[in-house]
């Protein structure tokens, strides 16, 4: 069986804390200690509480020294240039030398947080830095806290903590991305625009490239064997033990021989290696003798166009995309992959953004139905009540949900969804056996293959969130936050059979506000911008706005707590009485991070 191939073949970002400092001698001889210390305080919260995708800590860089001017300030950049620094932090306890002192780099995310104690004048620092940066268009953010601190206080205070984690959160997943790929495997599916590839897009404001496999590909390494007969075996040896087969409900007359479904499963293995591999590379290819094949792609997310020149005819993906974005497969617990169905480009990235954000497992949907409460009773009997009482979302699509997305992971014995290196053994086994394999719906899947079917437990904190391209406008974020509502099970199942009940389903109530896109239910449904949707543990909707910002993509719907949106400092010189409209200025007037 293959080892760990190299997922991340390049080492990961650095955060860069700069600690810059009031020039004058015997000024700067009596801060240097405190400015210091705080750089080394900030550098150790985010080392504690941050991980990269992989589990290890996220490492941070200080400078050398204390920054007093343009020397020091170049002489920093430089060494943050050597160990591969993508964001950066700028701290300091009084005045400094505003201009001579910013980090300049306009691709590089950076935030600045002036100390407020009233003895030495680190908020004055702040503001004149942060006009330096407006000044020149280089967004920052800025980071004040609301206390007064004693001179010689070295604490990190609690909302400062909190902006400093939100931002390094964000700024890592934009870092994360730069330079990675997408990955097209295959085209356009069924006229879906999200699948019609945007290379400005990608290239502009995620700072990505785009890479292009044709599905002929997975025929060329199947029949040629290219892929690792080894794990080959131990996978579908793991498939017979762990992912048990459904009922088919297709007509009898219709339904596929056990010899034709047996096919299946293997077809659907091979899938998953060669899509892997095509992603990330394998080292054991090379040792097959296929060097080229063994590097891949650099892909950090891709997507399988299937639909329908390949599922006409072969096994569909949906084996691969579900067991790929899951959390753990026959080589045990490991970190998920992101591939997007139908090969839909933009809710891949928007997967990617929920993933960076948590390093959790994430949903692909159909935002199908809305459900109101009136007709869940009229068709069931059952009164809906708790969050969904308002009605609720019924997200469902054939395959790319991480098992994960069950519930069955826990923790404090509520259903969560964890970042890998929390999840136990036991847990990956409750997924499983909260999944059955449904061979595929032959009207969707003339090949034939097998779907995900299970329904995620309710009572889980969820942010749906979608990236959508307008013309003459660009990128928009939308976003909502909201609850996984568990339903009496024969209320799903009568819901469910007027779907598709081979697909796995997952209850959505979004947080209302009672206004704009979330006065009702109804509403958030009717706004929503595509045929699909990204479904990410936790409400992380904050992180998200803070990273859209960073990219210059402006949210065009949101349910998050105005007190929570966190943006460049310079966002506030677009307006104050329309803050959405503020975003689409500031957006509109910097443009793309990366052009």
């Amino acid at each position: 069986m293959s080892s760990q191939w190299h997922r991340w073949s390049t080492p990961f970002p650095k955060i860069g804390i700069r600690p810059t400092i009031d020039g004058r001698q015997g000024v700067r001889q009596s801060l240097e200690e405190q400015t210091m210390e705080m750089a080394r305080k900030v550098a150790s919260l985010l080392s504690e509480r941050l991980k990269y995708p992989n589990g290890e800590s996220i490492e941070c860089v200080i400078s050398d020294t204390c920054i007093g001017g343009a020397v020091e300030a170049a002489a920093s950049a430089h060494k943050f240039r050597k160990e591969g620094v993508g964001v950066s932090i700028t701290v300091t306890p009084c005045w400094c030398y505003g201009t001579e002192t910013m980090d300049d780099d306009p691709t590089m995310p950076k935030a600045i947080w002036g100390f407020n104690g009233t003895e030495r004048p680190g908020a004055v620092y702040l503001a004149a830095v942060i006009a330096g940066h407006n000044q020149k268009g280089i967004p920052a953010f800025g980071i004040y806290g609301r206390e007064v601190q004693d001179a010689k206080d070295t604490d990190i205070p609690a909302d400062v903590e909190e902006k400093l984690l939100r931002f390094a959160r964000a700024a890592m997943a934009a870092a994360l991305m730069r330079g990675r790929a997408y990955l097209s495997l295959g085209s356009v599916s069924m006229g879906i625009a999200g699948s019609i590839i945007d290379e400005s897009f990608f290239q502009d404001y995620l700072g990505m490239r785009n890479e292009y496999v044709d599905m002929s590909e997975f025929v060329r390494r199947m029949d040629r064997e290219i892929y690792d007969p080894e794990e080959f075996k131990v996978a579908m040896a793991w498939v017979k033990r762990n992912c048990s087969e459904g009922a088919d409900n297709n007509p009898q007359d219709r339904q596929r021989t056990q010899l034709q479904k047996d096919g299946d499963w293997d077809t659907a293995v091979k899938m998953t290696l060669i899509g892997r591999d095509l992603m990330v590379g394998n080292p054991k290819l090379a040792e097959l003798g296929y060097g080229e094949e063994a590097l891949g792609h650099y892909a950090i997310v891709g997507g399988f166009q299937g639909q329908r020149q390949w599922t006409d005819h072969f096994p569909n993906g949906d084996f691969m995309e579900a067991i790929l974005c899951s959390s753990f497969d026959w080589n045990g617990i490991r970190a998920p992959y992101i591939l997007a169905t139908e090969n839909d480009s933009l809710n891949g990235v928007s997967m990617l953004f929920n993933y960076l954000l948590t390093q959790c497992a994430q949903i692909f949907a159909d935002v199908r139905t809305f459900w109101s409460p009136e007709a869940v009773k009229r068709i069931s009997g059952y009164e809906l009540t708790g969050p969904a009482k308002d009605g609720m979302l019924h997200l469902i699509n054939s395959g790319p949900a991480a098992l994960d997305g069950t519930g069955e992971q826990s923790r404090d014995s509520q259903p969560v969804m964890k970042p890998f290196w929390e999840i136990g053994d036991e847990e990956v086994e409750a997924c499983l056996q909260a999944t059955s394999w449904r061979p595929a719906d032959l009207e969707y899947f003339r090949g034939g293959g097998y779907s995900t079917d299970f329904v995620t437990k309710g009572g889980m904190p969820v942010t749906m969130t979608r990236i959508n391209l307008v013309k003459g406008l660009g990128p928009v974020m939308q976003l909502a936050e909201g609850y996984t509502v568990e339903l009496p099970v024969h209320v799903h199942e009568t819901l469910d059979q007027r779907t598709s009940p081979t697909w796995p389903s997952t209850w959505f109530a979004p947080i209302l506000t009672g206004k704009g896109a979330f006065q009702d239910v109804y509403t958030v449904m009717d706004h929503w911008g595509s045929n699909h949707g990204a479904i990410s543990y936790g409400h992380i909707g904050a992180d998200l706005i803070t990273l859209a910002s960073i990219l210059r993509i402006p949210v065009c719907m949101h349910n998050v707590r105005e007190s929570n949106v966190y943006r460049p400092r310079a966002w506030s010189a677009f307006g104050m009485d329309d803050l959405q409209g503020a975003d689409f200025r500031a957006c509109a007037n910097f443009g793309p991070l990366y052009r």
